[in-house]
């Protein structure tokens, strides 16, 4: 599946995004994208190309699952290429793990196009951006893609809570902060019992509701990408070190947050220190299906 050996890194970050093809094609209209970049206040140029995030995280001995996002129905901007990510993630198989993005709109043809992803292109999961994309996690249109996921054993990752995209944009840029409430991939997590499923973000302002979704769905997982551990909410601290010890993963938000910055301020949480590489890397490992992963 992927050269990396999990026992030879330090972290894998479960949410990077590729936001440039190789022709510079960017993946968010522009509005959006300099929103979110000065609502993460992010310094400097901020595209990264596929090679650099490779050289970036090898430097790092970490490794990163990278996905674009497609949302074209409603932003009008094609997304980066899925394949073109599939296959930079083949040529650096030590270090970058291929996600894809689909739009839901797309109907039957973005179903054939999930298959054929995982099927051609060795993709090891999709993102859903919900407030992007426009759409319910529960509602029917999307329902064709999760029978593909499902049945290959692959991944969804999806946004929640608020998103910096669009803030700050007169209306927020057309995008709704609704869809991106967890409680509603819980319908999900229903329908499709053997989903392996991740909730990304700390997410403001459903944060219960996520941790009441993880803990009850046995596929359901959070990842902690999008904030500095030092503003996480006590309760998923504390729900991190119990009851989701085993289910909460490292994710940084590459490129608008960098591991660096996340992990400096993650040292300083209190989480227990049999809890801590769990977080880090073998959680991540093990839903991944890492060879030598262990427990």
């Amino acid at each position: 599946m992927t050269g990396i050996d999990p026992a030879s890194l330090t972290a894998i970050d479960v949410h990077t995004h590729c936001e440039v093809s190789a022709r510079g094609q960017a993946s968010l209209p522009a509005e959006l994208h300099d929103a979110s970049s000065a609502y993460f206040k992010v310094r400097g140029a901020r595209k990264p190309t596929l090679q650099e995030t490779a050289a970036y995280y090898r430097e790092r001995r970490m490794a990163a699952v990278i996905f674009t996002v497609d949302a074209e129905h409603a932003t009008g901007t094609a997304p980066v290429p899925n394949e073109e990510i599939a296959e930079a993630a083949a040529a650096h198989p030590d270090v970058l793990i291929p996600f894809a993005s689909v739009d839901p709109f797309r109907g039957r043809a973005g179903v054939r196009q999930a298959r054929r992803l995982v099927e051609e292109y060795g993709v090891r999961g999709f993102k859903f951006h919900p407030s992007i994309q426009g759409f319910f996690p529960n509602d029917r249109l999307a329902y064709g893609l999760y029978e593909v996921i499902e049945e290959t054993g692959t991944i969804a990752l999806f946004h929640t809570g608020q998103t910096g995209i669009g803030a700050g944009v007169p209306g927020g840029g057309g995008i709704r902060l609704k869809y991106s409430n967890p409680l509603h991939v819980d319908d999900v997590a229903v329908d499709f019992p053997h989903l392996k499923v991740i909730l990304a973000h700390p997410s403001f302002p459903w944060q219960d509701e996520a941790l009441a979704v993880a803990t009850h769905k046995p596929g359901v997982h959070i990842d902690l990408s999008g904030w500095s551990p030092k503003y996480f909410p006590p309760q998923l601290v504390r729900y991190a070190n119990s009851l989701l010890k085993d289910k909460v993963l490292f994710g940084s938000d590459f490129p608008v947050l960098t591991p660096d910055r996340w992990l400096a301020d993650f040292a300083d949480l209190p989480i227990k220190d049999a809890v801590r590489p769990k977080i880090l890397k073998t959680n991540a490992a093990r839903l991944l299906g890492l060879t030598g992963s262990g427990s």
